[in-house]
C-alpha cells in the first residue's frame, strides 16, 4: 500500500544538497516519488509500506550526510525558532574587523593598516581549522554522497588560499627579506561574508517566508474552562473535546466548537479571507483561531488541535509549501551538473591565466574568485522562496492549494467553467418578481400574507422562499386552518378572514398568466395564489446571483480569461443567468459526463483549463480540468478530487487564487533569471579577474538575500 510521509531535512546548504537527497531515494525500488524543497528544508516521499518505513527512509537520509526528523499529520506543525546569531559567527565577524580595516586601507594606499603577516596567519589559521569545520564537514559528506555542494566550493577555494599564504610567509625565498605576498584575508573574509548569508538566508526562511508562525500565534495558549462548575484559566494542551470554554471580547477561540450560551461578532478572516465579522449566537459554530471583536460566548469544544479546521489548513498549507513546483525542475537539473562543472571552470581558469600571466598567484586568486562566486543557492531558493510566500498569500485570501504544482498551472489558466447553481447563485430560491391580478382586491403585501399563510404548512424551498420574504417584510401572518397538500400540483387552506386559500401551479390556482417583458418570468418557478377560486397573484421564484458574482466575471475577463457555464438546469434557466453577466458560453442539460467531455474539448484547443464547483456531479470534470477548485463546505468528493478549496462560497476568491498563482509565478521567472544571470555574469567576471575571492564571497551571499528579498516583494503585490 502506498504510504506519503514528510521529513523535517536538516544540514542542507544549497539545491545540491535537496537534489542528492532526492536522486538516492528515487533510485529506491519501494519509493514511488521523492522530492525535496531546499527552502521549507522538507522531504515528501510516497513509498510502498509493504517494503519498508519511515523510519527507514529516514536512515537512507542519514547516510546521505543529513538528518532527518518525521512529521506527523497529527500534530500541528511547530512554531520555527527565531534565528540567532550564533558565537561562531560572532567570533567570526570579530576576526574579520581587523582584515576590513586592512583591506580598507590598501584601497587608499595605507598598507601598514593590515595587520603583521604573522597575526594575520594566527587568525587565519583560528577560522580554517577550527570555525570552517562545518564547511568541511558538509563538504565531506556531500562527496561522500556523490554530488558536491556549495560547501565544496568554498572548501577549496579557501583551502588553497590559506595553505599558498602559509608557504610563501613560512617557506617561500621572498619570506626571509619580509616580502611575503599573503593573502590570509581572503579566506578569513570569505567564510566570515559566507557564514553571514547563510545565517540571513537561514533568517528569512524560517521566518518570513513561512506563514505557518503567524497561523500559529491565532491559537490562545491560555484558556478558561469550565471544570466542576468553576471556570479556571488552563494551558491549551489541558483542554479536552467536551469542555465548555468562555472567549470574551478581544480574545481568540481556542477550538471548534458549538455555542452554548452568549452572543457576539467573531473575525473569521484567518480561514476564510472574508473581512466581515460574522454573528455568533446559541447554537452556532465557532472555528478555532477566530478572534471575538464584540460580545461574549460560551462554546463546547467539538474538535481540538489538529482535527480543527485551522489545524487542517496549517497541515495543509505545511504540505504544500513543502512540495515543488513542476519549474523547480529547471534549477534541479541545473544544480546536479553545477558543481563540477564550476570545478573544471575554476582550474581551466587557473591554467589559463598562468599561462598568459606566468604567475601562479595570480592564477590562484582568480580560480579561488571563480570558485566562490558561483553560487548555486540562489538557484535552488528560486522556485520554493516564491512559492512558500504564494501559498502563504493564498491562504490569507481563503484559498487553500493542495500542492505547488496546482499554483503554477492556476497560474496558465485562460479558461474559467463554472457551474450555476451554488457558484454563481446562491443555491436556494427567492422571490423575484410579483404579479397581482389587477381588480382582485389584493394588494402584493396582502398576496404575500395570504400566500405564506398556507406556505407555511409545507416543507419545499419555494415555500420557505415566500414564507421568509413576507417575514422579511414584517408582514403578521395569518392562521391557516385545514392545510392539504395536492401532490405535484399544490397546497390549499382555509385563511382565517379570507377563505379557501389555494397556492401552487398556475393551473392548480386556475391562474393564465399575461405575457411578461420581464425575463425572468420565462426560467422561474411560479407559484400562482387563488381565494375561493378566483386568481389574485403569483411569485416568480428563481435562485438569485450572489452579490460579487458579476464583480467577479468582471475581473476574469479583465485578466483575458474566457469563462464557461455549465449546468445540469434547463438551457433557457442558464442562458439567462449567462446574460445577466455578460458571459458568452452558456451550456444547459449538462450531465457530469457532458461537463467532463466539454471540458476535454477546451483542453484539445489549447485551452488551460480551471474547472469550479461544489457538488458530486461536478467532480469528473473537476478531475477533467488542468486546474479544479472546489468550495469549503461542499460534497466531500468534489474537494478531494479538487487541486484546491475555495473557503468562500464565491468567484471572487477564484479570481484572486488565478491572479495570486500568476503573481507567484512571474516572481519565480525573475528568481530564476537572476540566478542564472548572476552566474553568468559572474563566473567570467572572476575568471578574468575582475573580482576578487572577498568581493565575490560577499556577492555570493548577497545573491541568495536578494532572492529571499524579492520572493517576499509578494506578500506586497495587489491583487485587482
Amino acid at each position: 500500500m502506498q504510504q506519503k510521509v514528510r521529513f523535517q531535512i536538516e544540514g542542507m546548504t544549497c539545491q545540491a544538497c535537496a537534489s542528492r537527497i532526492e536522486k538516492v531515494l528515487n533510485k529506491k525500488d519501494f519509493v514511488e516519488s521523492a522530492g525535496v524543497n531546499f527552502a521549507s528544508e522538507e522531504a515528501q516521499v510516497t513509498f510502498d509500506d509493504s517494503k519498508t518505513s519511515a523510519a527507514d527512509i529516514a536512515k537512507i537520509i542519514e547516510k546521505t550526510g543529513y538528518g532527518a526528523k518525521e512529521k506527523t499529520e497529527d500534530a500541528l506543525p511547530q512554531p520555527e525558532e527565531t534565528a540567532h546569531v550564533n558565537w561562531r559567527l560572532w567570533l567570526l565577524l570579530v576576526i574579520n574587523i581587523p582584515f576590513l580595516i586592512g583591506m580598507a586601507g590598501m584601497m587608499i594606499g595605507r598598507h601598514d593598516w593590515m595587520i603583521p603577516p604573522v597575526w594575520q596567519f594566527v587568525l587565519a589559521s583560528i577560522v580554517q581549522l577550527w570555525l570552517a569545520i562545518p564547511f568541511y564537514k558538509s563538504a565531506w559528506a556531500s562527496i561522500k554522497g556523490g554530488l558536491a555542494n556549495m560547501d565544496v566550493l568554498v572548501t577549496i577555494g579557501t583551502v588553497s588560499i590559506y595553505l599558498y599564504s602559509v608557504y610563501m610567509l613560512f617557506f617561500s625565498p621572498h619570506s626571509a627579506h619580509g616580502m611575503a605576498h599573503v593573502y590570509f584575508e581572503v579566506g578569513v573574509m570569505v567564510i566570515g561574508f559566507v557564514s553571514l548569508g547563510k545565517f540571513l538566508e537561514h533568517r528569512t526562511k524560517k521566518s518570513s517566508l513561512n506563514s505557518l508562525g503567524l497561523l500559529l500565534k491565532l491559537t490562545p495558549t491560555q484558556v478558561n474552562v469550565q471544570r466542576n462548575g468553576e471556570w479556571k484559566q488552563l494551558p491549551i494542551d489541558q483542554v479536552q473535546i467536551g469542555d465548555l470554554i468562555r472567549a470574551n471580547h478581544g480574545e481568540r477561540i481556542a477550538a471548534d466548537g458549538i455555542i452554548e450560551s452568549g452572543s457576539g461578532w467573531a473575525d473569521e478572516s484567518h480561514l476564510t479571507g472574508e473581512s466581515n465579522p460574522e454573528e455568533k449566537k446559541a447554537g452556532g459554530k465557532v472555528l478555532a483561531g477566530a478572534l471575538m471583536t464584540e460580545g461574549s460566548v460560551v462554546y463546547r469544544a467539538t474538535q481540538l488541535g489538529s482535527q480543527t479546521l485551522l489545524g487542517d489548513m496549517m497541515n495543509a498549507l505545511s504540505e504544500a509549501q513543502g512540495s515543488k513546483a513542476p519549474i523547480a525542475r529547471v534549477a534541479d537539473k541545473v544544480a546536479a551538473v553545477f558543481v563540477p562543472t564550476v570545478v573544471g571552470i575554476a582550474l581551466l581558469t587557473f591554467i589559463v591565466t598562468w599561462l598568459i600571466k606566468s604567475d601562479w598567484t595570480v592564477a590562484l586568486m582568480h580560480a579561488v574568485a571563480v570558485l566562490v562566486i558561483a553560487c548555486p543557492c540562489a538557484l535552488g531558493l528560486a522556485t520554493p522562496a516564491a512559492i512558500m510566500v504564494g501559498m502563504g498569500k493564498a491562504v490569507k485570501h481563503g484559498i487553500w492549494f493542495k500542492d505547488a504544482a496546482a499554483m503554477e498551472e492556476a497560474a496558465h489558466v485562460d479558461a474559467v467553467v463554472l457551474d450555476k447553481t451554488g457558484t454563481l447563485t446562491e443555491g436556494k430560491p427567492q422571490v423575484a418578481a410579483v404579479y397581482c391580478v389587477p381588480d382582485s382586491g389584493f394588494d402584493e403585501d396582502a398576496l404575500y400574507r395570504i400566500a405564506a399563510a398556507v406556505e407555511q404548512n409545507a416543507a419545499h424551498p419555494l415555500a420557505r422562499a415566500i414564507v421568509s420574504a413576507a417575514q422579511a417584510r414584517g408582514l403578521d401572518i395569518p392562521t391557516a386552518q385545514d392545510a392539504q397538500t395536492v401532490v405535484g400540483a399544490g397546497i390549499t387552506a382555509e385563511v382565517e378572514g379570507v377563505g379557501l386559500v389555494k397556492a401552487g401551479k398556475a393551473e392548480f390556482a386556475e391562474l393564465t398568466l399575461p405575457k411578461f417583458s420581464d425575463g425572468v418570468w420565462d426560467i422561474a418557478s411560479i407559484v400562482a395564489v387563488s381565494v375561493d377560486n378566483k386568481p389574485i397573484g403569483a411569485f416568480a421564484l428563481a435562485d438569485a446571483l450572489k452579490a460579487d458574482t458579476a464583480e467577479a466575471i468582471g475581473r476574469l475577463k479583465k485578466h483575458g480569461i474566457d469563462v464557461y457555464i455549465m449546468s445540469g438546469d434547463n438551457q433557457g434557466t442558464v442562458e439567462y443567468v449567462a446574460k445577466q453577466l455578460g458571459i458568452a458560453h452558456a451550456f444547459g442539460n449538462m450531465s457530469p459526463r457532458d461537463k467532463a467531455a466539454e471540458v476535454q474539448k477546451l483542453k484539445a484547443a489549447g485551452k488551460t483549463v480551471a474547472m469550479v464547483g461544489d457538488g458530486i456531479n461536478d467532480a469528473p470534470a473537476l478531475a477533467a480540468a488542468n486546474v479544479s477548485f472546489a468550495m469549503k463546505g461542499g460534497a466531500d468528493v468534489a474537494e478531494h478530487t479538487a487541486s484546491a478549496t475555495l473557503m468562500q462560497h464565491s468567484v471572487n476568491q477564484l479570481a484572486d487564487a488565478l491572479l495570486v498563482s500568476q503573481a507567484t509565478l512571474k516572481n519565480i521567472k525573475q528568481n530564476l533569471f537572476f540566478a542564472f544571470f548572476y552566474n553568468i555574469l559572474g563566473i567570467p567576471l572572476a575568471a578574468l579577474g575582475f573580482l576578487n575571492p572577498v568581493i565575490a564571497g560577499a556577492a555570493m551571499a548577497a545573491s541568495s538575500v536578494s532572492v529571499l528579498s524579492n520572493a517576499l516583494r509578494l506578500k506586497r503585490v495587489k491583487i485587482e
